[in-house]
């Protein structure tokens, strides 16, 4: 299914110019995971040096590469990230594990390091043996081939039902010197991230030591990746990786060793915003989507508790399809907050679509207007803004319409 979905209609109209990274090169293949003449590679390799940090999936069957990088991650270093599209390697028992040693063993010998430097990652059908057998020659051959540019090839080469390649890129300053962040993602259903996303990878030539790294990241996540959904299901794959090159230190760029220095407010920012940045394309790419849905909750008794209730509307069937129909069906929106579990009050609730209030102290708004709300609805982006009335917690989470065309997509997936 991979690279055949028409463009998304909420694809962003113009794609950044992300330039290099110090530190970090990369190249695609085809090996021939699952489709013939496809791209369903990606090499990228980290200078010596290089920090990591991950978060991944709360799956209880995760990934044999999710498993991988789980095991790696202490050591707090990498040289190598190796992506595969068309094979999850997920549920494939003893085989999945045997893959991910092999994959690496082989990028290991391809470039030169050790093989508890190599984080992997895989997409594609879940509960099929991988061959890692083809990445034999093929590793090897796409070493010769790096370099630090483009980043669209590299968003491409992890595409599956994705319609477009999501990219996202800041600059900043860490004591007066300028340093880089580019972030890549891949995603579009089985999006309910519980850590993480799909596969999202994240780079940056920034000096900052591992265990920081991993602080600016974990906090990064709550209000970005684990802030959308798209169909409510929770991948068994779900990984998002930051890597630190420290090349900017050769500038002058201070090491960090603690997150909550201050040198670091800046940069922990910018990290921010090309996470969210990421996450929303994965919201904008839900397969089949016609519409990005965000959801704004207020006057909750916690952040917490708003979150519960903005996921509950979010994950709503059939809020979900009443916005694909550009039905402003409130009603819709009343039962997903009551079944949350959460802390409200019918009699003190208030419902907007946009700026128009719809519902308010239980009952429709008595200034409602069938045409001005249906007029709302047609557009691309709808904010439906839900007032709970009983504190000060507040939340926004992101989704997308439910189409038949998701029925399709995924009806189809494995033929």
């Amino acid at each position: 299914m991979a690279h055949d979905a028409p463009l998304s209609p909420l694809a962003p109209k113009h794609t950044p110019e992300v330039g290099p990274v110090e530190g970090v090169r990369f190249a695609t293949a085809e090996a021939g995971i699952r489709y013939k003449g496809r791209t369903d590679v990606l090499l990228l390799t980290l200078d010596p040096g290089t920090t990591v940090a991950g978060v991944f999936t709360r799956s209880k069957c995760p990934s044999a590469p999710v498993e991988w990088c789980r095991e790696q991650l202490g050591q707090g270093t990498a040289r190598a990230l190796v992506v595969n599209s068309g094979n999850a390697n997920a549920f494939t028992g003893s085989r999945g594990r045997a893959a991910t040693k092999l994959t690496a063993e082989i990028a290991a010998r391809a470039l030169g390091c050790a093989e508890h430097e190599i984080f992997l990652a895989s997409t594609g059908v879940i509960g099929e043996p991988l061959d890692a057998t083809k990445f034999e020659g093929v590793l090897s051959e796409t070493a010769t081939r790096l370099a630090p540019l483009p980043w669209l090839d590299a968003a491409r080469a992890i595409m599956t039902t994705d319609t477009f390649p999501k990219v996202a890129t800041a600059t900043v300053e860490i004591g007066g010197v300028a340093v880089t962040i580019a972030g890549i993602a891949k995603g579009a259903g089985m999006i309910a991230p519980d850590m993480a996303t799909m596969l999202s990878f994240v780079f940056t030539d920034a000096p900052i030591a591992a265990p920081a790294l991993q602080a600016l990241l974990s906090a990064g996540v709550v209000d970005s990746f684990n802030a959308i959904t798209v169909d409510g299901d929770t991948s068994t794959s779900d990984t998002l990786m930051l890597f630190a090159t420290g090349a900017a230190a050769r500038r002058g760029a201070p090491a960090i060793a603690d997150a909550a220095d201050p040198r670091l407010a800046g940069f922990a920012a910018a990290l921010d915003g090309v996470l969210l940045d990421l996450a929303e394309q994965v919201a904008r790419d839900g397969e089949g989507a016609r519409k990005l849905v965000r959801i704004h909750v207020t006057g909750a008794v916690s952040k917490e508790s708003a979150r519960r209730i903005g996921m509950s509307i979010a994950n709503s069937p059939l809020v979900k399809t009443a916005v694909a129909g550009e039905d402003a069906n409130w009603g819709r929106i009343v039962m997903a907050v009551g079944k949350a579990g959460e802390p409200a009050e019918r009699d003190l609730l208030a419902i907007r679509f946009g700026a128009i209030r719809v519902a308010a102290e239980g009952m429709r708004d008595p200034a409602y207007d069938e045409a001005e709300v249906s007029a709302y609805m047609k557009n691309d982006v709808i904010d439906i803004g839900v007032d709970i009335g009983l504190g000060e917690g507040a939340d926004r989470v992101m989704t997308c319409d439910l189409t038949k065309e998701y029925v399709a997509i995924n009806g189809d997936y494995r033929s």
